[in-house]
């Protein structure tokens, strides 16, 4: 309850950091601001707190005790030592003039200078290919923060100040990463469409990760992908349900740098060691990768952008993870292309989940082809439809693919989800109860009425391979069936109904009287109209 009730303080506190830039700027920009600073505080005051611990072996009162116990040890002859120790475990060394304990007592006092976090961001950025490029997108000089030197200096002050209510010392990671978590999600929730370029509905998440997971939570050095990370929560989500998850290695891609540097702050934040974390910026579909030692993992998570454009070069035809197929995704739609692409980096006994449009389930041409080879192979496990309106940038239904590389069968499990979820203004959402739900149906792996159904693959074959869901799951509520004659009794109880109110209606007109011809004689054509 404690952990909850500090995640909520935190999450105020950063989001009322928000409330400085939303009138300046839209979430989609002022997300780098805050998430940037943010980020900066945990390098400063996870540092300091090191500090102190390396050198009276216990955690300071606060983070002003510890920053002047790191001044006073750097006058001491074992200065560079304790420098190469921090440098060996953080990858980085601040100095004390660059912490955020010093900017945010520079900011109260009105002494606050752009050009000193300037420094420290790169700083930072110089110090290990870690943080290469990591503050990029911070831009400390745009008129966005204000008109003139003196307001974005304020701007960019007062978000110092506001932000350092954030109690990180006594904090922990889940702490901390749920609460950046949040934000995102309430950045998605404000950017709207831009947001499918970086975040996954939880609930999506959890699904995904309980599919992908299911049956490897033991494994210690578990290893989980995804592709296209956005900012990295789908892949964080592996650790919420491992029994070793300090032991999990993280890969991940991602196109957009900004949402690259978004997952990379993420990854620190959620506390996941650098040596876990293997991040890359880079096009999935055009060059493949990882392609060193580490190329197969346990997991396979994947939101791609739906029906994203690609090259679709027939020098792909000649790429392992498509030369299989024959044919490639076609150019309007790349969505098999990264279907295959994850298929590709599975492991034999791993599992991959994947969001697509229903589209990939019934498209014929080339995208038919590569779906019979797929079936044939015994590689697609289940079919889960999906709530329409869950994600932030896209209405349509969506549907999940569970992919396996080997196993026996060719059964597949076809799930009808579509009405598990609650309504909500702006998204539908899902509830725990609702992924309960959908992860008993798969977890059992039968037919159930009007909610799953275990294909084999006759059954497929004989429907063309076409994996549209309501070929196998008939969800179809029949209507009552209609007694004509009591409908025939209500009808004319009605008629009579009708009939008794018109009377005592008719009654009171003729009752009415006026001097006024004309009003008499306008009432006497209107009892006309009525008796017909």
């Amino acid at each position: 309850m404690a952990e909850l009730e500090n995640s909520k303080d935190l999450i105020s506190v950063l989001w009322s950091g928000a409330d400085i830039l939303r009138s300046k700027m839209d979430a989609n920009e002022y997300k780098d601001y805050l998430l940037g600073i943010v980020f900066y505080k945990y390098l400063s005051d996870s540092f300091l707190i090191k500090v102190y611990d390396l050198i009276y072996d216990e955690k300071p009162e606060s983070l002003k005790v510890a920053l002047e116990a790191y001044i006073e040890a750097l006058e001491d002859e074992s200065a560079e030592e304790l420098k190469e120790q921090i440098k060996a475990e953080f990858h980085y060394v601040i100095e004390p003039e660059l912490t955020y304990t010093c900017f945010a007592e520079a900011a109260r006092n009105n002494a606050f200078n752009r050009e000193s976090l300037q420094k420290a961001f790169n700083n930072i950025e110089q110090s290990d290919p870690l943080f290469a490029d990591l503050f990029t997108d911070i831009d400390l000089y745009s008129n966005r923060l204000g008109t003139g030197d003196q307001k974005q200096s304020d701007t960019i002050s007062n978000l110092i100040k506001e932000i350092d209510k954030a109690d990180l010392l006594n904090s922990d990671s889940d702490v901390l990463g749920n609460a950046y978590e949040y934000l995102i999600g309430q950045f998605a929730s404000e950017t709207g469409k831009k947001a499918g370029e970086f975040y996954t509905p939880q609930a999506v998440s959890k699904i995904l990760t309980k599919i992908a997971i299911s049956g490897q939570e033991d494994k210690k050095g578990l290893s989980v992908y995804d592709p296209c990370m956005g900012s990295g929560s789908l892949l964080l989500n592996a650790k919420k349900y491992a029994k070793e998850p300090g032991y999990i290695k993280y890969y991940g891609q991602e196109l957009m740098t900004s949402t690259f540097n978004l997952a990379r702050m993420n990854m620190f934040l959620h506390g996941i060691m650098p040596e876990n974390q293997k991040l890359r910026n880079g096009d999935t579909l055009d060059g493949d990768w990882p392609t060193g030692e580490e190329t197969d993992f346990n997991m396979v998570l994947m939101n791609p952008p739906y029906s994203a454009k690609w090259s679709a070069a027939a020098g792909f035809l000649q790429d392992e993870r498509f030369s299989d197929y024959g044919v490639l995704a076609p150019k309007s739609k790349a969505d098999y292309a990264f279907l295959l692409h994850g298929l590709y980096h599975l492991k034999n006994n791993g599992t991959m989940a994947i969001v697509l449009p229903h589209g990939v389930l019934f498209r014929g041409a080339a995208e038919g082809k590569i779906r019979e080879k797929l079936l044939r192979s015994g590689n697609i496990y289940a079919v889960i439809g999906l709530p329409a309106n869950l994600f932030y940038n896209t209405s349509i239904p969506t549907c999940i693919i569970v992919l396996k590389k080997h196993r026996e069968g060719r059964d597949v499990l076809f799930i009808d989800a579509s009405q598990k979820y609650e309504k909500g203004k702006k998204q539908n959402a899902m509830t725990d109860d609702n992924i309960d739900s959908v992860m008993e149906l798969y977890n059992k792996r039968e037919t159930v009425d009007k909610e799953s159904y275990l294909a084999s693959f006759e059954d497929i074959e004989k429907n063309d391979f076409n994996l549209n869901i309501p070929r196998y799951v008939d969800n179809f509520e029949k209507e009552e069936e209609i007694d004509l004659n009591a409908l025939l009794d209500d009808m004319k109880d009605t008629d009579k109904q009708i009939a008794e109110v018109q009377g005592e209606f008719l009654a009171m007109l003729k009752d009415l009287t006026s001097d006024d011809e004309s009003i008499m004689s306008s009432l006497s054509s209107f009892i006309n109209m009525i008796e017909g």
